[in-house]
């Protein structure tokens, strides 16, 4: 059952950097053998301190830390170096770093004990840290964001000669160092504690539901739900990335995974080129903002502001599905504007037959969301979605072998029961039992034919989740500086300050000032560092305007996700357009069409927080809580269906160049506050509204044949 849903082929996405992805496999010869080995180490070490974490915080993001430059520097020199020598000194550098990370564990007690004291010795591993962080970004993601950090840190060294309020009061190069290397607010961080933990984790999760077939069940549910409708295949796309969005935090692979199939049918059924790329970038990249993974920024945000991560999640559902249902609603206007119709019956695979044959693959996310919102941290839930993914792969491995449905069915019978009783005193179980059920099977596995070759796939993705996870925790290592310099000099205030003056005239200028800084920051530089960056300079401001906090880091981090939408960089355009053969500048101005709900639901937020479930909604007073998250939820989704008109020029035929301008003042309408906005909106949206539908085409007539003489 599990062979049915095997994994498809990548199509591979040439781009500037590694930021986004490594050629398939480790490199070549032994020098691949090596990479691999250590990748499946670094996972293998990742696994054993979510389940057992019995080293000191600190020494767990300093190996973290370590095993992510041995690994990035030996996957670049393996990938780019043309000798031998040049692959072994690019692991010599790497081994160098994973001693600086090391560093943290074999000295902790010595380190805390002349914490602000440094010798020498941790002086000279601090600095090469900080350098082997600064260049193994470079090569990892280009120069935007060192180049960035780098300017951070040259304020950090020399700020004292600014004039003032730009100034500070100067520090040692000691202090600075200390700092950095060996406190937990630069370069082992926030970013870098939930990379270490969180993080690897969730990426591990996904991968292992990939290689046990998600993708394949999710488009062909998605396939057979939709594809039969009017523009089907676009339906397709944005369904199936939505879908994959709850396992996969990356735009850029949904693109790469999803749009191989959804693009080129997308094209068949006669949408551009540019638009069917455009509907996959927007879609893939929505995937970020989707629960329960929401491309790692959760659990920063969560643990940013201190609160469970479950009240994150439940901040986001609303807005993900209000962005998905707007791509939804363009893709339908697209296709009634230009007569795309669906696929034919014959063509579609049974979203209920896919549903029978894999529904035990959602298991493990149904089990995790669950003890997600049961109040289970973060880290106990992944590792315990993580083993039932591993128990059911390994399972179905097994039974694979089995001559007769009867002894399948004993076999998950009794395997649901020894599972079922480790919750009978509760549902907090004991890893340490969970870990013995998934050795029984791993023992199983071993002496069963299909059951090696499903170890073998379990190991490599062991060592892809590891490679996987180099760019994020390259990120959250280096961004560490912006916020080292913060927290140390007190720089953040002074934006923060510029933010308030200008909210106390206009908040909705304040917000596009947020709004401006997020995007240009995410077109050089990823969505994390965008994220912690943004919400370390504006949230704050935003927050003492009366914005809810959550609503204030969201409206960060959604910004930072629609950089990558927004020309001229518009990465997730660049890896949808191969697939396409399209220009990516012209998928991008698509991508940002296609995506403007998620331009106008941040701003919809601000001024409705219930859209987040968050108190403080003006409407809360007079209709209560919940009536407020209705009516916010009402009002948002017919501002973003007007916007999705205006920018299609389509409802029931096409839209004058006077019905989209009404249109789009319908939607201002709503989105304003002042007085009778709302009503003044929803008026003249009704008006469109029946404008349209009085100018539908009549259908046509259908002539009764004629008897022959």
């Amino acid at each position: 059952m599990l062979q049915e849903y095997g994994t498809q082929e990548h199509v591979k996405v040439e781009l500037d950097n590694f930021e986004h992805g490594f050629p398939d496999g480790f490199g070549p010869g032994r020098w691949g053998h090596l990479a691999y080995l250590i990748g499946i180490a670094f996972a293998t070490f990742q696994i054993i301190i979510a389940a057992w974490n019995f080293l000191p915080s600190q020494a767990v993001r300093g190996i973290h830390v370590g095993f992510i430059i041995l690994l990035s520097y030996g996957l670049v020199t393996n990938f780019t170096a043309k000798t031998n020598w040049q692959r072994a000194f690019g692991w010599a550098i790497g081994a160098v770093g994973f001693y600086c990370g090391l560093y943290q564990w074999l000295y902790y007690a010595d380190l805390v004990a002349r914490d602000g004291d440094p010798t020498n010795l941790d002086l000279v591993i601090g600095t090469i840290l900080g350098l082997l962080i600064f260049d193994g970004t470079r090569r990892l993601m280009g120069a935007a964001l060192p180049i960035m950090c780098g300017a951070c840190l040259l304020y950090w060294f020399f700020g004292q000669y600014l004039p003032s309020p730009f100034n500070h009061r100067g520090y040692d190069f000691d202090q600075i160092i200390t700092h950095l290397s060996y406190g937990t607010e630069g370069f082992y961080g926030v970013p870098i504690y939930v990379s270490a933990t969180y993080i690897f984790l969730f990426i591990l999760f996904g991968a292992f539901l990939e290689r046990a077939g998600m993708i394949k069940l999710f488009t062909d549910v998605s396939l057979g739900a939709f594809g039969g409708t009017r523009g089907g295949p676009a339906k397709v796309a944005v369904v199936a990335s939505g879908m994959m969005g709850t396992i996969s935090g990356s735009g850029v692979a949904n693109v790469v995974t999803v749009g191989q199939f959804t693009i080129p049918l997308m094209i068949k059924f006669g949408y551009r080129r540019a638009f069917a790329a455009g509907v996959e970038a927007t879609a893939s990249m929505g995937g970020q903002i989707m629960p329960p993974v929401m491309g790692a920024v959760a659990f920063i945000m969560a643990e940013t502001l201190g609160v469970d991560y479950a009240v994150i999640v439940k901040a986001a559902v609303i807005p993900a599905a209000l962005y998905f249902a707007s791509a939804f609603w363009m893709v339908h206007l697209e296709a009634g504007k230009h007569g795309l119709v669906g696929m034919k019956k014959e063509e579609i695979p049974s979203a209920l037959k896919a549903l029978a044959n894999g529904w035990f693959l959602v298991l493990p996310l149904i089990a995790l969301i669950f003890m997600l919102f049961e109040g289970f941290t973060p880290l106990y839930a992944g590792s315990m979605g993580l083993a039932l993914t591993v128990a059911l792969i390994l399972g179905a491995s097994i039974v694979a072998g089995f001559p007769h449905k009867v002894l399948r069915y004993i076999f998950w019978i009794g395997l649901a029961l020894i599972v079922g009783s480790l919750f009978r005193n509760g549902s907090n179980v004991d890893i340490r039992y969970v870990a013995a059920i998934v050795g029984v099977l791993v023992g199983i596995s071993a002496i069963t034919r299909g059951g090696r070759a499903t170890l073998v796939a379990c190991r490599d993705s062991l060592a892809d989740s590891a490679k996987s996870s180099l760019t994020v925790g390259m990120a959250c290592a280096i961004v560490g500086v912006i916020i080292g310099m913060m927290t140390q000099t007190g720089v953040g205030t002074v934006f923060g300050s510029w933010v308030i003056g200008l909210g106390e005239h206009s908040l909705f200028l304040a917000l596009v000032l947020t709004m401006i800084l997020s995007i240009l920051l995410g077109t050089g530089i990823p969505t994390i560092p965008t994220y912690i960056i943004v919400a370390a300079l504006a949230a704050p401001a935003l927050s003492k305007l009366d914005v809810p906090l959550i609503v204030s880091h969201m409206f960060a981090f959604y910004y930072g996700i629609m950089a990558d939408l927004s020309p001229p960089v518009a990465l997730a355009a660049f890896a949808a357009a191969p697939i396409a053969k399209e220009n990516p500048d012209k998928i991008g101005w698509e991508a940002m069409r296609i995506a403007l709900a998620g331009y106008v639901i941040p701003f919809i937020a601000v001024y409705s927080p219930a859209l987040m479930l968050q108190t403080g909604d003006p409407m809360e007073a007079k209709i209560g809580f919940y009536g407020a998250v209705v009516y916010a939820t009402v009002k948002a989704t017919i501002a973003i269906g007007l916007f999705g008109m205006v920018a299609i020029g389509f409802l029931f035929t096409r839209m004058t160049v006077i019905e989209r301008i009404v249109s789009f003042i319908a939607a201002l309408f709503l989105l304003g506050e002042f007085t009778y906005s709302d009503e003044l909106g929803f008026a003249v949206a009704l008006v469109v509204f029946f404008w349209q539908w009085r100018k539908r085409p009549a259908p046509p007539l259908e002539v009764a044949p004629q008897s022959s003489a």
